[in-house]
C-alpha cells in the first residue's frame, strides 16, 4: 500500500501503566512496540493519545467506596466499568514507554482528563460531550486516511476506531500491531468483527 501526505498514523496509549508490570497492563502490549516504531519510518504525519487522568477519577474502583475493580456503576448516566487506578497525572503510568520512538510526533492529545466521565477515544469522551481536538487538527492538515495502532484493543482502540470514521477518515487498523485488555477472552476478536463491519479496514503491518 502506497502512503501519501494524506495519511496518519495514530498511536494510541502506549504508556507504562498498560504495558507488562503496569497498573492496567495489556498482555504482550510491550510486543507492539518495536512494530509501532517500524510503522512511524512510514509515515510523515504522526499523532498520538495519552490517558491522562487525575487522581480523583470516577472511573478508578478506588475512588468509589465499597466497589472493586470489574464492577459496573452509573456514572452520569452511562455504564461505567471501573479500573484500578492508572495513567495518573504526573506519574510514570502515564509517561510514553521509553521503547517508543516519539521524535517525529506532530501533536499529543491528552484524554480522561474529566473526573466525572471517562475517556476512551482519542477524539471524544465517553459521552460525546468533550472534544479533544483531533478531527480539527487532522482536517486541518489534510489528512484524509487514519491508520490506528496502539492500545488497548477492546477499548481505546476501538473507540478511537469508530469516532476516526464517524468524523469521516478512511480508517484503518494495523492488527499486529494492538492488543486486547480481554476481561473476556473474546473481547478482542469481538473488537475486531465490530470494527470490520462498521466500515474499518484490518491490515497488518507488512501491507505498509
Amino acid at each position: 500500500m502506497e502512503l501519501t501526505k494524506r495519511d496518519a498514523l495514530l498511536i494510541i496509549d502506549v504508556q507504562n501503566d498498560f504495558l507488562p508490570g503496569g497498573a492496567l497492563a495489556v498482555s504482550s502490549g510491550d510486543q507492539i512496540i518495536p512494530i509501532v516504531n517500524l510503522l512511524q519510518s512510514k509515515f510523515d504525519f504522526i499523532v498520538a493519545s495519552q490517558d491522562f487522568h487525575p487522581a480523583d477519577h470516577k472511573s478508578f474502583a478506588a475512588n468509589n467506596p465499597g466497589r472493586k475493580v470489574g464492577d459496573i456503576v452509573d456514572l452520569n448516566g452511562l455504564d461505567q466499568f471501573l479500573w484500578p487506578v492508572h495513567c495518573v497525572q504526573g506519574t510514570t503510568g502515564a509517561d510514553f514507554s521509553k521503547a517508543l520512538i516519539h521524535e517525529n510526533w506532530n501533536k499529543i492529545f491528552q484524554k480522561g482528563m474529566n473526573s466525572e466521565v471517562d475517556s476512551y477515544s482519542g477524539f471524544f469522551d465517553n459521552a460525546k460531550r468533550g472534544d479533544t481536538g483531533l478531527s480539527k487538527f487532522l482536517k486541518e492538515n489534510q489528512i484524509e486516511r487514519v491508520f490506528i495502532c496502539g492500545l488497548a484493543l477492546d477499548y481505546c482502540v476501538n473507540f478511537t476506531a469508530l469516532d476516526s470514521l464517524n468524523e469521516g477518515f478512511e480508517t484503518f487498523l494495523v492488527t499486529d500491531a494492538t492488543r486486547p485488555v480481554n476481561v473476556m477472552p473474546t473481547d478482542g476478536e469481538n473488537s475486531l468483527r465490530e470494527l470490520e463491519a462498521a466500515g474499518i479496514k484490518l491490515i497488518t503491518s507488512n501491507e505498509l
